[in-house]
Order: C-alpha cells, then sequence, then structure tokens
C-alpha cells in the first residue's frame, strides 16, 4: 500500500490552532509521524500546539530550505513507498505559496503519489479577496529586491503590469516593510490603488485599500507586522 503527501497549513501568527485551522487538519495532522519542514524547531513547536502529549520523538523530520541539496529530495518521499503517509508543513499559512514545498510536491506527481491538500489559512489568497482589486486576473509577485534603487524600479514594473486590469500582490520581510511602503509611494502614480493587508487573522488584522494619494496624507508603523501588498492601477 503506497502513502500519501498532505499539505499541512499552519497558523500565521500566534492564535489558538482550532480558532483558524478546520478540525479535518488538525486530526489528519495528528496521525501523520513523517514530516517535511522548513524549520525543525517551529514545526516541533506546533505539533505540540495542537496536541501537547504528540509523540514527537516517534517522529521523523526532514529540512526543506535553501539549504537542501537536490540529492536529497528524493529520500524526502521514501516513506510513501513503504505505506506511510508524509506532511508537508510551511513555516506559516498554506505549502508551496511563498514555500519552497512545490518542488517536492512535483517529485510526488511524477511519481503519481496522492497528493492531498487541507484546508487553512494563505495571507496571500486573504489579502486578495478582501483587497477589493481584480480577482479574476492577479499575480504574486514573491518578495521585493533588498537593494533601495532596485526595489524602486521592481515596484514600478509591477504597477505598470497592473495598468492591464491584473492585480499585483507581493511581499517583504517583517523588519523592511517600511522602507517598502515608502518606496510604493514613491515610485507609483497617485491614481494608483494601494492594499496594505497586515497581520491577517491576528487580533492586530489591518486590510486597507486605497489610492497612493491618500495614502501619503497618512502615518502608518509597519515594522515587525506580516504584510502583503496589492496593487492596482486601474479598474
Amino acid at each position: 500500500m503506497i502513502g500519501k503527501l498532505y499539505l499541512i497549513p499552519t497558523l500565521l501568527g500566534n492564535q489558538q490552532p482550532d480558532s483558524v485551522i478546520t478540525l479535518k487538519t488538525l486530526e489528519v495532522t495528528k496521525k501523520l509521524r513523517h514530516f517535511i519542514v522548513e524549520d525543525l524547531r517551529t514545526a516541533r513547536r506546533y505539533l505540540k500546539l495542537i496536541d501537547k502529549n504528540f509523540p514527537i520523538d516517534e517522529c521523523s523530520f526532514s529540512i526543506l530550505n535553501e539549504h537542501t541539496a537536490d540529492f536529497e529530495f528524493e529520500n524526502f518521499l521514501k516513506p510513501i513507498e513503504k505505506g506511510f503517509d508524509i506532511g508537508l508543513m510551511s513555516e506559516a499559512g498554506l505549502p508551496c505559496i511563498a514555500d519552497p514545498g512545490s518542488i517536492i510536491v512535483l517529485l510526488a506527481h511524477k511519481k503519481r503519489y496522492s497528493v492531498v491538500p487541507l484546508a487553512g489559512s494563505s495571507s496571500i489568497v486573504l489579502a486578495l479577496v478582501a483587497s477589493g482589486l481584480n480577482g479574476q486576473s492577479f499575480t504574486f509577485n514573491g518578495y521585493l529586491p533588498v537593494k533601495p534603487a532596485e526595489r524602486f524600479e521592481m515596484i514600478k514594473k509591477i504597477e505598470k503590469k497592473s495598468l492591464k486590469g491584473e492585480s499585483q500582490f507581493f511581499m517583504e520581510t517583517p523588519y523592511r516593510n517600511n522602507q517598502t511602503f515608502e518606496s510604493i509611494l514613491a515610485a507609483c502614480q497617485s491614481d494608483t490603488y494601494l492594499c496594505v493587508a497586515a497581520d491577517i487573522s491576528l487580533l492586530t488584522e489591518s486590510i486597507i485599500t486605497k489610492k497612493i494619494s491618500d495614502w501619503k496624507k497618512e502615518s502608518i508603523n509597519l515594522k515587525d507586522r506580516l504584510v502583503v501588498f496589492g496593487l492596482q492601477s486601474c479598474f
């Protein structure tokens, strides 16, 4: 009997799991003993949070991050060949969105293994649906360049793409949010719409969409918050 690859969503911040994760997802996760994770400490902490008696010592964990060598991927799915299910777990939210998990999912498809996505929160998807921007045609651009000049030029390119009516979304590391926000205000036209979706699903959640000209009238501090930005030039 062949096992399955389950895509396990996790929390977007400090929350109680049952407030945002479905009962089915929690039940499936609690039964798994093989995991592919981005960070071992975070994964173990989450498993103990959903079940304080979770048998961590009985589990195997494979680490998938920017340091993982390509030749290791095949070994990650070995338990499936032996009949065991595996959980692919993101650092936050759904696996494979702004996350390296798609490498493993594609490999599972090549091997004809069953891939089972489980319901959970994605800050990118939730930002999109709450933004008021075009949900029929949109692009997620990942993370912007670190260097200010390159970031500015990338924002200009993203805004230009949105002129066709396609909404554009991107993220930033929390400590660079304020610099990115200022770059957006400097790079974009005054009538372009900007959505700032911060701390989605947390108690500090704030999702606001308005024109660049209106954002320039306000002072906002996004430092150390989990933010998704959305842009659209026209409707």
